[in-house]
């Protein structure tokens, strides 16, 4: 199938020619995988939920990452800000999942009260503490960008940082193919669960980076979509592919009769919205899918050498017919089927990279985006080149002599 147009051929400067991926070892290194939490995940946009998941002044929600926890709550402006999870006074935790702080969030340790813009406002027994400087202990606000509706955050700007600064920067002439969907207008969708994977949280962004598994990996959706396998990436790594349904009816009876459906449901959109399927990657370990009944957001956080956790968020426009329960249920089932196919691959994966002398094979043209995200991490963590796993205890010193050398 023929790209969306001819501004998105571009492969992102990416040289032809055989590019391997990263050697097996960095899979599975815990030193190494402290290096990527701070050079890569924390100095990247990492999406965090919707603006309507935080409609209301004092509503909340909570990030969690490997270690850090980030808050995001409407002020009573109706400004919404980011924070680091975490009480000026002792470190405690301050908020767990998602919720409403109707006048203050406060600590659940010794009470310390917190301003909803942030502000220290309150402390039990302040006496106690002599000269205390309220202002200068508000909650450490962590960066936000609000990109068609979707909150991201960024916790640490590292020093080094250079390219695009913002979200929008970085899918540049890309986010035009999001503006039909309206995005900013939808809300969440009561269902779809976060996952826990037995493998190396890159092992779960590989896979989802490329289109070259599907015929194999995902039966259902060869059998009811044209997929587009190569498909398209900017300069800064924003990948997209496009999958049609096709005319011809799957023989699997939720497939067909989402095919069935899905076209004439949607009769406020273009004919081609409602017989497509857009998926798109944004580095290090965002997808963002667009479906004619809904959009989902797929992201995939390390918790620790050999597991990682995947987060979903579901989000469609406010509709309650029938016929647009049905398509949204009949996705579920769809896209349900495929997580756990993505599962049960990448923890494979995960086993065979553990096996004695296995050295990465060549990467195909289809898998251009994941040559992307090695160079990434490379880049990151310069450590990450070296064919052979360092002594235990020495990979931060062998990256800092690599980076200066």
């Amino acid at each position: 199938m023929a790209p969306l147009d001819d501004a998105t051929q571009t492969r992102g400067g990416i040289p032809e020619g055989e590019v391997r991926g990263l050697p097996a070892w960095t899979y599975r290194n815990p030193e190494l995988l402290d290096l990527e939490y701070e050079r890569v995940i924390l100095g990247s946009w990492q999406i965090a939920c919707h603006v309507n998941d935080v409609r209301e002044p004092g509503d909340y929600f909570v990030l969690e990452l490997m270690r850090d926890s980030i808050v995001i709550v409407r002020g009573p402006d109706g400004v919404v800000r980011a924070f680091a999870n975490v009480c000026r006074h002792r470190g405690a935790k301050l908020l767990d999942g998602a919720g409403r702080c109707p006048r203050a969030i406060v600590c659940p340790y010794h009470g310390w009260a917190y301003e909803l813009d942030g502000g220290l406002k309150g402390v039990p027994n302040e006496k106690s503490f002599p000269g205390l400087d309220k202002a200068t202990l508000g909650l450490k606000e962590v960066e936000l960008e609000v990109f068609f509706g979707f909150v991201f955050v960024r916790v640490a700007r590292l020093e080094d940082h250079s390219g695009p600064e913002s979200v929008a920067e970085i899918w540049g002439d890309y986010a035009r193919h999001l503006e039909p969907y309206r995005l900013e207008e939808m809300e969440r969708i009561e269902f779809g669960d976060d996952m826990v994977w037995d493998a190396n949280w890159k092992v779960g962004v590989d896979n989802n980076l490329e289109n070259y598994h599907i015929p194999l990996g995902h039966p259902g959706y060869h059998r009811m979509l044209d997929n587009e396998l190569e498909g398209f990436e900017n300069a800064h790594g924003v990948a997209g592919s496009v999958s049609m349904l096709k005319e011809r009816p799957s023989s699997n009876w939720v497939e067909r009769m989402y095919q069935k459906l899905a076209p004439t449901v949607l009769a406020d959109y273009p004919e081609r919205l409602r017989r497509q399927w857009l998926f798109f990657t944004m580095p290090p370990n965002i997808g963002l899918d667009l479906y004619p009944d809904c959009v989902d957001y797929f992201q995939i956080l390390p918790l620790g050498p050999t597991r990682c956790q995947v987060r979903y968020g579901i989000y469609g426009h406010r509709d309650e017919r029938r016929e647009m329960r049905v398509l949204r249920y009949l996705n579920y089932r769809i896209n349900g089927k495929v997580g756990e196919e993505d599962r049960w691959l990448s923890e494979r994966v995960q086993q065979g990279l553990a096996s004695h002398g296995y050295n990465p094979g060549p990467l195909s043209r289809i898998e251009s985006s994941l040559r992307f995200f090695h160079r990434q991490i490379r880049e990151a963590c310069p450590v990450a080149a070296l064919d052979e796993e360092p002594l235990a205890g020495t990979v931060k010193r062998l990256d800092a002599e690599l980076a200066t050398g």
